[in-house]
C-alpha cells in the first residue's frame, strides 16, 4: 500500500475502496426516482457518471442515459468522467462527439456509445432537449436550471416505459422547486414516491472524505496539513458569507422569505458558465453602455458597474470592485469608463458629494447624476431592479460574491409602516454590489425618468480640462 498523505484522522473502513460510503449508497439505490440534496465538491457527480456508464454497458441493457446539465461545459465534463469510468472498468464505448439531436431547435448532445447499443447522452439545461426521448434521466445540478419545475415536467414523461431518473443539486433557495420537491417527500408523504438522499461536507468528512482527497493531492498541497476540524473551518473561510457556506456545503436552503431578491430570481438571470461577458474599455460594443458607482473609501468597497443595452436586456460588461484606495488612483481606474458610458449614475451619500461634482465638472451634467441614497429613492432603484431580473431583462455574471452582496438586502417595514431596505455589513462590503447595478440600471433608463437627486448647492472651483474626456 503507498504511504498515506495528509493528516486526516477520519480514516475510511476499506481504504482501498474506490467509493465512500455515501457515495456507493447512491450508486447502488435502483429507486424509479431519487434525489441527492449535496455538498459541493464531494464526488456526488463523479460518482453519478459511474452509475449511468454501468448502467448503459451493462449486456441487455433497454435503455439509454439523458443527462441534462447546467451548461455545455458541464456537459462535457460529464461524458469525460463516463469515459473515464468506461476505460478503468474496460468497457467498450466510442466517443461519437457532439450529436445534433433536435435539427429544428438546435439542440446537440455529447454521446459516448457502448457496446450494448446503449447510449449516454450529455446535453445542457435547455429544457426541450428532454422532449420526446424515451430512457433514463440524470438532471445534474437540478437547482440551477432556470426552470426547474419546467425541467421537471418535459422529463419525467421519457420514463413511462421504464429506466430512472436521478436529481442531483445544492440548494439556490427555500422557494425552489427542487426544494419544495424534498419537502414534499418529508412532510407531505411523499407522493412522488422519490428516495432522498443528503451529505452534507461534514457527513462527507465523517465518512473518509479527506482522507481520499489528501491521496489524490500532491504531497506539498497545503490542506495536506489539516484534519477534518481545519479542512471544514478552511472552507467555511473561502465561502462567499455564512448564507452561501450553508446552502452550498451544509444543505441548507437560503431563506427567500427574508431577503428582497429570490436566489432563483438571480440565478435566472446569471449568465451561463463559459460566456465570455466581460469587456475592457475597447469594447467591443454594439449598444449603448450605462453605468452605476456605489462609493466606498475605507469601511466599504467602490464598485463599478457597467451594462450595455442592446435590444431591451441589460448586458453586464463590466464589474470593478476597488478597497481602501485613494480617490486619485479610483479616479485613473473609473474615469475612462465614464468617458465611454452614455450615462453614470453615483451615490453622492456622504463621500459621493465631492465624487459627483468633480465627476459634473469634468464630464458634465448631462453624463453625471448624483444620487442621494435616501429611503425613498432605495425604493425607487430597488424595484425596477428587480422588474429587470423578473422580466429576464438583465444579465449578470455567474459570480458567488455577486450573488451574496444580491442576497444581503432586505426589505423591512418600520413601525410606523414605512419600507426600509437594508444590508447587513460584512467584510466584503455593504451591498456595494447590488447598489452600484440599480444605479446601472437607473442611469439606462434616461434624465426623463423618474428624478432620484436630492437639491443641494454646488462647489466651484474643482473644474478640469474636458478636452481629455468630452462631456
Amino acid at each position: 500500500m503507498a504511504k498515506i498523505k495528509g493528516r486526516a484522522k477520519v480514516l475510511p473502513v476499506d481504504r482501498d475502496a474506490v467509493f465512500l460510503p455515501f457515495q456507493s449508497r447512491w450508486i447502488k439505490d435502483g429507486s424509479r426516482i431519487k434525489l441527492m440534496e449535496k455538498s459541493r465538491q464531494i464526488g456526488i457527480s463523479w460518482s453519478t457518471a459511474y452509475g449511468a456508464a454501468e448502467r448503459a454497458a451493462a449486456q441487455g441493457a433497454r435503455f439509454d442515459e439523458w443527462v441534462s446539465s447546467r451548461d455545455d461545459i458541464q456537459a462535457r465534463l460529464f461524458i469525460e468522467d463516463c469515459k473515464l469510468w468506461a476505460g478503468l472498468m474496460n468497457l467498450a464505448a466510442r466517443d461519437l462527439g457532439e450529436v445534433v439531436i433536435d435539427p429544428d431547435k438546435k439542440i446537440s448532445a455529447y454521446v459516448l456509445q457502448f457496446a450494448s447499443g446503449r447510449r449516454i447522452h450529455s446535453m445542457s439545461s435547455n429544457p426541450d432537449a428532454q422532449a420526446g426521448k424515451r430512457g433514463s434521466r440524470i438532471l445534474d445540478e437540478f437547482a440551477l436550471h432556470a426552470d426547474q419545475r419546467k425541467l421537471w415536467a418535459i422529463a419525467y414523461p421519457g420514463i413511462t416505459w421504464g429506466g430512472s431518473m436521478e436529481l442531483v443539486s445544492t440548494h439556490r433557495g427555500s422557494h425552489s422547486f427542487f426544494n419544495g420537491l424534498i419537502r414534499e417527500a418529508k412532510e407531505r408523504g411523499n407522493p412522488k414516491k422519490i428516495s432522498l438522499h443528503r451529505v452534507t461536507l461534514q457527513d462527507a468528512l465523517d465518512q473518509g472524505f479527506l482522507y481520499k482527497l489528501q491521496q489524490a493531492l500532491p504531497a506539498d498541497d497545503e490542506q495536506q496539513d489539516m484534519d477534518e476540524a481545519a479542512y471544514f473551518d478552511f472552507v467555511r473561510r473561502g465561502a462567499a458569507d455564512e448564507e452561501s457556506f450553508d446552502q452550498e456545503y451544509m444543505c441548507i436552503p437560503a431563506d427567500d422569505d427574508e431577503k428582497f431578491l429570490e436566489y432563483g430570481l438571480i440565478t435566472a438571470c446569471e449568465y451561463a458558465a463559459g460566456v465570455d461577458w466581460q469587456r475592457g474599455l475597447e469594447g467591443p460594443f454594439t449598444g449603448r453602455l450605462f453605468a452605476g458607482v456605489d462609493i466606498g473609501r475605507k469601511k466599504d468597497l467602490t464598485v463599478l458597474w457597467v451594462v450595455e443595452l442592446i435590444g431591451d436586456v441589460l448586458y453586464t460588461r463590466h464589474v470593478e470592485t476597488l478597497e481602501r484606495m485613494r480617490k486619485s488612483e479610483q479616479e485613473k481606474i473609473l474615469w475612462p469608463w465614464f468617458a465611454i458610458c452614455e450615462r453614470v449614475c453615483i451615490d453622492q451619500t456622504g463621500l459621493g458629494i465631492g465624487w459627483t461634482d468633480d465627476a459634473q465638472d469634468r464630464f458634465g451634467e448631462r453624463r453625471i447624476e448624483g444620487v442621494s441614497f435616501t429611503g425613498p429613492v432605495k425604493e425607487a432603484l430597488a424595484y425596477p431592479l428587480r422588474g429587470a431580473m423578473e422580466d429576464r431583462k438583465l444579465r449578470i455574471p455567474d459570480d458567488p460574491k455577486i450573488r451574496a452582496d444580491l442576497r444581503k438586502v432586505q426589505k423591512v417595514t418600520t413601525a410606523a409602516g414605512n419600507i426600509r431596505f437594508v444590508a447587513e455589513s460584512t467584510p466584503d462590503g455593504h451591498a456595494d454590489r447590488f447598489w452600484a447595478l440599480a444605479l446601472a440600471k437607473h442611469a439606462s433608463e434616461g434624465p426623463s425618468g423618474p428624478p432620484l437627486v436630492a437639491s443641494r448647492p454646488r462647489r466651484s472651483g474643482l473644474g478640469a480640462s474636458l478636452a481629455a474626456y468630452p462631456g
